[in-house]
């Protein structure tokens, strides 16, 4: 029997062993390790630590036969990284549902690595079977990366089809995918959008919403019938620090000022690593309810109810203040909101960390931290 999912699916225990025998022999990713672990390894002697290291990887490799096996291992490396990337990751929230459940995550987008990374490492550490993971087929360029994402439990979202036809096919056959993953009591991540939310501001685009739901139209039922089958749950995901702060900014002021901008080369993937591997200070995972038939009446009922949740489950951080309290006396900005009590100590790293930049990327920086503050007062 065929595998309608073939292309876009996780990989399965059976391919487990060739995958990882494929991925331990590539010098690029043993290179790329290399140079995360020691950034600054002159070039020859990476070049002699790289059969080193890459007969290391086959030798941990070597026993690892299934997914699970797999994502035990990556569990001690994506550890390693949280300690020393992060002061603390609160999780909350998980103790209100059950773990026998699968549930569709649908989480604001804030990093493109980290936001389903916190995600199943969140699930591992409370004892629950981690999720499968939508991601953007237009970050996996490289073969290795597609490789350990779709080890990961990433399955593809193909992002590049201009032709109508085929990409209503694609969409159609991602939403059977979910469904198809969730009624095997999978829990599946998604974004809340395509795209980070650059400019703190987490909204929910119905778009998403209404692919999910493509599924239902052969057996005819309803936007609200189909969602209910998904079993949909809010997920909001805050970092203290964001690693890509400036060049987020730096978009959005170019945006502004030239109407777009053109991503360099490699960009995403900069971006990715960036994330990864930048301080985040402390970090909180908030697990939300699962929504009502009566919030998912429609598309955009579905999408006020997300925000509603993922808003009102923001902490207010110390930055945020210290943001708004620099963005009202530098920048006469929101002048109307309360800052509270300020961290003037916080307030000096953030004026450090953007002293280089012009004043609207500046400002934008600011904004951006300033956002959860932002929202929660003007929206009540």
């Amino acid at each position: 029997m065929s595998d309608p999912y073939s292309d876009i699916r996780p990989y399965q225990d059976s391919e487990v062993p060739v995958v990882l025998n494929r991925v331990a022999s590539s010098d690029a990713l043993a290179g790329a390790l290399l140079k995360y672990r020691f950034p600054a390894l002159p070039g020859w002697a990476a070049k002699w630590l790289t059969p080193l290291l890459r007969w290391r990887l086959k030798q941990q490799l070597s026993d690892i036969t299934t997914v699970a096996e797999f994502q035990a291992w990556m569990a001690t490396w994506v550890t390693r990284l949280l300690d020393k990337t992060t002061t603390q990751v609160v999780v909350r929230g998980l103790e209100h549902m059950s773990p026998d459940d699968g549930n569709l995550w649908i989480s604001n987008h804030r990093d493109i690595a980290m936001d389903p990374a916190l995600m199943n490492y969140s699930l591992h550490r409370a004892g629950w079977p981690t999720s499968r993971i939508a991601i953007g087929d237009n970050l996996l360029g490289h073969p290795d990366v597609a490789d350990v994402m779709r080890l990961n439990k990433s399955f593809l979202v193909k992002r590049d089809i201009q032709k109508k036809r085929e990409k209503l096919a694609a969409l159609m056959q991602l939403s059977n995918y979910i469904r198809h993953s969730l009624d095997d009591q999978a829990s599946v991540w998604i974004a809340q959008r395509e795209g980070r939310a650059k400019d703190g501001i987490d909204a929910t685009d119905t778009a998403v919403l209404k692919m999910l739901t493509l599924h239902g139209r052969a057996l005819k039922e309803s936007f609200s019938e189909s969602m209910t089958g998904l079993r949909p749950v809010p997920v909001s995901i805050q970092y203290e620090w964001d690693p890509c702060d400036i060049l987020k900014a730096r978009e959005l002021v170019a945006k502004a000022r030239d109407g777009h901008y053109e991503k360099e080369e490699g960009e995403d993937t900069r971006s990715l690593l960036t994330g990864v591997s930048g301080f985040k200070g402390t970090v909180y995972v908030d697990f939300g309810t699962p929504l009502t038939p009566e919030e998912m009446a429609s598309p955009e009922d579905m999408a006020a109810a997300i925000d509603r949740q993922i808003r009102d489950m923001a902490e207010i951080m110390p930055i945020h203040r210290a943001a708004l309290g620099l963005l009202q006396r530098r920048f006469e900005r929101y002048t109307q909101l309360d800052a509270g009590s300020v961290d003037t100590d916080l307030q000096q790293q953030l004026l450090q960390r953007i002293q280089e930049e012009e004043e609207a990327v500046q400002a934008q920086v600011l904004t951006g931290y300033a956002m959860p503050i932002i929202l929660q007062q003007e929206k009540g």
